[in-house]
């Protein structure tokens, strides 16, 4: 949650402010959605749940006293519907099937592949306070909620939350262990499950896990297991499906129905346009597409955008030629300005640099205007994928934050690349309270990082590549495309437009075992400071394919 952000909105938005509660609403449904369709696993009711969420979301919004407990809040919200579901179903109700297996929707959406397709399938498997329980610490690995917002959701002591997440990711693996011996080819199971209906329980469970403990070839792993938790961090959430922003303003009520208990309850019209159009609606702040997407765009009404800055000469293309002669041009008198020639924008490229010493503070950062950066990807745009992309507009700074996961798939890195760029980026910071390559706090002997480790592989950047920090700042005064280009090595990217301020405190600040490294500054305040490696004006067909060292 970018606290500063959402405090604004939130606020706004409990004052009366409906494009506050536009954007309030778009920016959390996600969530609220993964939470429930993993609780749930996609059962029919899902879409009944989520839409109850909100709706009482923005009806008792004006009772929250902390904007800055918006989200363990929202999540307790969530849970309550969720167990207020369970309570209601009949016994006619226990039988049905999910209307949209969950799990089958997490692995095609996010195109989980090995392990990770394997833990999401493992969640069938689970009992109903099992599955809720891990809807939480799921988002909690991924980054999306804290343990103490998982406690609070659950309502419990987050000394009782250790112990319950601890009992959950035991019958976790034990049902991963399930998935991967059915995918296998053992007699002895195929006999077993001959009489089995195909639909996950917890008898079943308890049958297959006792064949695996016995079975010398159903119990031998032929790879290395990786905690789950390893194989969640910096997952996406799941993408709403095509239609579910109109099932969600329906609710199976009539749309009359709908629309009087969406405006009793305070959504605005533009909203409630936007969840009942099939097709594109904008409202004020965002514009919400059937199938959950939407993008942060400026309100019709709002003054046109301030035009980018243009490129230095030495940066623009050649211009036309002439058959004429050119005019003598006067001879300019010196002036002391003019002693001293600045280096054109773009031809201090990132280069390798070795990372400051421990426990070094970094350089002040130069203090450049800001105006706000919108972005096609909301507030938080997780990129897991090879063509996923964001563009960015405005003035002022960009975080972009790093996961690998050479565990799932080590080998050569294929950089990210900027594309279509208008004006000016500079790479002005790096924090997260660590390089990539640097040791792992806990691990033994310091041998693995975050670029992997001898146990599963290293991450391998391309010879002569800027080695990247758990967090890179950029700065940017115009627009560009940044585009996710994983190929090789897995890796995702998560972009999220900040401030200056939230630069500052994050390289100032190290790790809670003690500073591996504080952040280190690039910019000079000029534009001597560095442009990213793989950035250009051009917008090509592949945006892999960009150099590494474009001229801008």
């Amino acid at each position: 949650m970018d606290s500063e952000h959402w405090r604004a909105v939130i606020t706004a938005a409990q004052s009366g402010d409906r494009r506050a509660l536009d954007e309030l609403v778009a920016g959390w449904l996600p969530l609220v959605y993964n939470i429930v369709g993993r609780a749930l696993n996609g059962h029919a009711d899902v879409d009944d749940v989520v839409q109850e969420t909100m709706l009482r979301a923005v009806g008792n919004l004006g009772s929250l006293r902390d904007p800055d407990s918006f989200r363990s809040w929202l999540v307790a919200i969530a849970m309550r519907q969720i167990r207020d579901r369970a309570r209601r179903r009949t016994p006619d109700r226990l039988e049905e099937a999910p209307a949209s297996d969950f799990a089958d929707l997490t692995v095609l959406r996010l195109q989980l592949e090995g392990q990770r397709r394997e833990v999401a399938e493992a969640v069938r498997w689970l009992d109903d306070e099992d599955r809720q329980l891990l809807s939480l610490w799921w988002l909690e690995v991924a980054g999306e909620l804290t343990r103490r917002e998982l406690a609070a959701a659950v309502g419990i002591t987050r000394q009782h939350a250790a112990v319950r997440v601890q009992r959950m990711k035991e019958r976790l693996e034990t049902s991963r262990g399930i998935v991967r011996a059915l995918d296998g080819a053992c007699p002895g199971l195929r006999e077993l499950t001959g009489r089995w209906d195909g639909r996950p329980d917890s008898v079943w469970r308890k049958r297959l896990a006792r064949h695996i403990r016995g079975c010398g070839y159903c119990g031998g792993t032929r790879e290395t297991v990786v905690p789950a938790e390893r194989l969640l961090v910096g997952i996406a959430l799941v993408p709403l499906p095509v239609g579910f922003t109109l099932s969600l303003a329906f609710g199976g009520k009539t749309a009359v129905a709908a629309a009087s208990a969406a405006t009793s309850a305070g959504w605005s019209a533009k909203l409630l346009g936007a969840l009942t159009k099939p097709a594109v609606a904008v409202t004020a702040g965002a514009t919400i597409v059937a199938g959950g997407a939407y993008v942060v765009t400026q309100p019709p009404d709002a003054p046109p955008p301030r035009a980018a800055i243009a490129p230095t000469a030495a940066a623009t293309s050649e211009p036309p030629r002439s058959s004429a002669p050119p005019a003598p041009a006067p001879t300019p008198k010196p002036s002391p300005s003019a002693t001293k020639k600045a280096d054109p924008y773009g031809t201090v490229v990132d280069a390798v640099d070795r990372a400051p010493d421990p426990d070094t503070r970094p350089a002040a950062l130069p203090r450049r205007p800001e105006s706000g950066i919108t972005s096609t990807g909301g507030p938080k745009a997780v990129m897991q994928h090879r063509g996923d992309r964001v563009t960015l507009t405005g003035r002022g700074y960009v975080l972009v934050r790093w996961q690998i996961s050479p565990g799932s798939r080590p080998g050569a890195l294929v950089m990210p690349s900027w594309t279509g760029l208008k004006g000016r980026l500079f790479h002005v910071a790096s924090g997260g309270s660590r390089r990539m390559d640097d040791p792992l706090p806990g691990a033994p002997n310091g041998y693995a990082t975050g670029m992997g480790g001898p146990d599963i592989g290293y991450a391998v950047l391309p010879p002569g590549t800027q080695q990247m920090w758990q967090n890179e700042y950029f700065y940017l005064d115009g627009t560009v495309t940044l585009t996710q280009n994983e190929r090789g090595c897995d890796y995702g990217l998560i972009v999220f437009p900040s401030d200056r301020d939230a630069v500052v405190r994050d390289i100032n600040e190290g790790p809670a075992e003690g500073a591996l490294r504080y952040g280190l500054v690039r910019d000079t305040g000029t534009d001597s400071a560095p442009v990213p490696q793989y950035v250009t004006r051009e917008t090509p067909a592949d945006p892999a394919t960009v150099p590494q060292r474009s001229r801008v």
